[in-house]
């Protein structure tokens, strides 16, 4: 692997002290003028950290291609999903070779079966890609009867997504546009005058979903219904699996309300379901003549409820209780299961209940981690389910699952070419522990060659926020590591939903720092167990995992070799004190809010941005997009300009903004290959990858 190249000079942001002033406290910010980001000065800042950056990593170009090469190869271009039925259709996507895009398509069942008929392409994304240097398909909803599909799409990467209604039987779209729609849901009117469509709109500043609509397609236009007007909330409408009930869901990070209509009654009387209450989260749910609530309201874990439909104020029933040790993360209901998606020490698994007989069991697992998930189903009579299941060994997997025999059937496992064998490979979970004595779980994944002896460079994931469970999942491109003598590590630290919802708390608000000193632990353990040394950790995270990392590097930089930021939130402070950005008054419940005293001395004392020291900082590479609409450019921008004035070292800090995309990166899936291929290869440029045996080697 080719060093980097140090000689090219690094871009030198200009210096403007900005005073800011808060509760008393002065800070001097001599980069706020970066977050004028479409001013010609700022594009042209952002350009010249880009041509520096590819200046230092030109060294790796040919190293990039044969990784891009071997991450290409170990995919099959040309895939093809296990097709659903609905209706009287099976409905699949496609990829084609070279194409960067799905298609999506189905076939008519008749008496003979579907797989002769003839295919139907409902949308090719490849076209509506053309001439667009970005894409990305949000919500995708059919009619009940299938002749409308309904979807949104976004074409600057900023997640802000456009609605458009294709007639599947004309092949025509309709005359029906509306700007930063985030959720769908068809009512059950449909008929030969059309149908009627709810949608979601953002507000076009904060982004906050906010306005519910009715739209029938012969209208000319939408008809407003609701608005959210609580700055902490965000709507979402959507419609049961029964197809008995359209939901219109109101929610904060630890709030929800939510209103019911009949499907079949669009124009009918919405009904508040509870009022919201601080602290009280709930889903609803509907089957036959009851109405089900997944709800915290008697303790973190969550329960099930239920109550007749007719009349459901002051007459719920218990049907799964509250349990001290099983996280109740979700239920699915079909015409005869109920199935609950629970967490129980940190892994997930699934209990079947068959609603005629009430008789429980539950789909056993092996792996010391994994991640399983029921796949959403449109059928509600369907007699068999589907789960998807993978591990930090197996690839992602579908089966078939049939409840009355307890008996799974693989229908699909994502294709690794290459000769994969994941016989070649060992995973584990181990735990840390933290500076107060919890105990912070660790997957772990290696090829079976690589020495245990703490030679071997490591890749440390974090995330720790929202809740989110940041689960073992398989990789195909983390194989080129795994083959290069790295070993792969996730930290499953406070504030995300690992270990449910008190993991959460404990890592939120007041209890922030919990994430990083978790993270430290994590990286001391993987040193203490000889996993790795100090010095040979790459660091990782992404936006709030950015966030960790940064802090992590402020508090102990010579612990890490590297690390990588990807679309990082790094400016807490600041951003913050903005209430006119997108997501801040919402993300007060997760943060706190600076403008009460606590909140600001708590949040400036980790803020990435505001804690740079004159120190040694290991090489890093961030990277981030213009049109991010969840992080800020001038973010990572400010950071790294800051971070420019401040380091001791001769290390490398590179900064890459692809000025086409936003929060999530590249959209199509070969750009996306590309910028892995330069992951990698900076991982490998400033770590040295461990020797193995040369039949290990791809």
């Amino acid at each position: 692997m080719s060093k980097l190249d140090l000689s090219p000079t690094p871009p030198n942001a200009a210096k403007r002290a900005k005073k800011l002033l808060a509760h008393g406290h002065v800070r001097l910010d001599p980069f706020h003028w970066l977050r004028k980001v479409k001013s010609q000065e700022v594009l042209d800042y952002l350009r010249a950290e880009n041509a520096y950056a590819e200046a230092v990593l030109a060294p790796t170009q040919a190293a990039q291609e044969a990784l891009y090469t071997e991450l290409l190869s170990r995919i099959q271009e040309a895939d093809l999903s296990v097709p659903v039925k609905f209706g009287s259709w099976m409905y699949y996507s496609r990829t084609v070779q070279g194409a960067q895009y799905p298609v999506h398509a189905r076939k008519r069942i008749t008496s003979t079966g579907w797989e002769d008929a003839p295919e139907e392409i409902l949308l090719d994304e490849n076209l509506e890609a053309a001439g667009k240097s970005f894409y990305e398909v949000g919500d995708y909803e059919l009619s009940p009867s299938g002749r409308y599909l309904a979807w949104t799409e976004d074409t600057r990467g900023q997640r802000s997504y456009r609605l458009r209604v294709r007639d599947l039987v004309s092949g025509r779209n309709l005359r029906l546009s509306h700007k930063g729609v985030v959720s769908l849901a068809w009512a059950e009117d449909e008929n030969a005058d059309g149908a009627t469509l709810f949608f979601v709109t953002e507000d076009a500043k904060t982004k906050r979903a906010c306005s519910l609509w009715r739209q029938h397609l012969q209208d000319k236009a939408p008809t407003p219904l609701h608005e959210e007007r609580d700055e902490r909330f965000n709507l979402l409408v959507f419609k049961t699996r029964s197809r008995g009930l359209i939901v219109a869901s109101s929610t904060s990070h630890t709030t929800s309300e939510a209103r019911i209509l009949p499907a079949s009654q669009p124009r009918g009387r919405w009904r508040l379901v509870q009022r919201r209450r601080a602290g009280v989260e709930y889903e609803v749910d509907h089957h036959s003549d009851h109405l089900y609530l997944r709800s915290n309201d008697a303790g973190q874990n969550f329960r099930l409820l239920r109550a007749p439909l007719a009349r459901w104020h002051g007459h719920w029933e218990e049907v799964l209780a509250l349990r001290e040790e099983v996280i109740l993360e979700g239920v699915d209901l079909y015409q005869d299961w109920l199935i609950a998606s629970e967490r129980c020490a940190g892994l997930p698994q699934l209990s079947l209940t068959h609603l005629p007989s009430a008789k429980t069991h539950q789909i056993a697992f092996s792996d010391p981690a994994y991640v399983v998930d029921l796949e959403d189903l449109p059928e509600w009579d369907a007699p068999i389910l589907r789960y998807t299941y993978e591990s930090l060994t197996t690839p992602d997997s579908l089966f078939a699952y049939d409840p009355s025999s307890r008996t799974s059937t693989l229908l699909k496992r994502q294709p690794v070419l290459g000769g994969f064998d994941p016989a070649n490979y060992a995973s584990a979970r181990i735990h840390a522990m933290a500076t107060d004595g919890a105990q912070i779980p660790i997957s772990l994944v290696w090829h079976k060659a690589t020495q245990l002896d703490g030679s071997a460079p490591l890749w440390l994931d974090g995330y720790g926020a929202y809740g989110i469970s940041n689960d073992p999942w398989f990789s195909a491109t983390r194989l080129s590591l795994l083959d290069r003598g790295w070993i792969f590590a996730i930290a499953h630290v406070r504030g995300g939903g690992d270990l449910g919802q008190r993991w959460h708390e404990a890592g939120k608000l007041e209890e922030k720092k919990n994430s990083f000193s978790d993270y430290l632990a994590c990286a001391e353990t993987l040193i203490a167990q000889g996993f790795t040394s100090k010095g040979k950790i790459l660091a990782n995270g992404g936006s709030a995992g950015g966030l960790l990392v940064g802090a992590a590097l402020n508090m102990a930089p010579g612990l890490f070799g590297a690390a990588i930021l990807e679309v990082p939130f790094l400016d807490v402070v600041t951003t913050m004190l903005d209430p006119s950005l997108p997501l801040t008054v919402g993300e007060y419940e997760e943060w706190g809010n600076p403008e009460r005293r606590a909140d600001y001395r708590r949040m400036l004392a980790y803020s990435p941005y505001d804690n740079l020291q004159a120190r040694a900082y290991p090489p890093i590479l961030i990277e981030a997009g213009l049109h991010d609409s969840q992080v800020m450019i001038w973010e990572p921008a400010k950071y790294v300009a800051k971070l420019r004035t401040l380091k001791t070292d001769h290390n490398p800090l590179l900064f890459l903004t692809s000025m086409e995309a936003g929060h999530g990166g590249a959209s199509g899936r070969y750009d996306a290959l590309h910028e892995r291929a330069r992951q990698l290869a900076f991982a490998l440029a400033t770590l040295a990858p461990a020797s193995l045996p040369e039949s290990t080697l791809p």
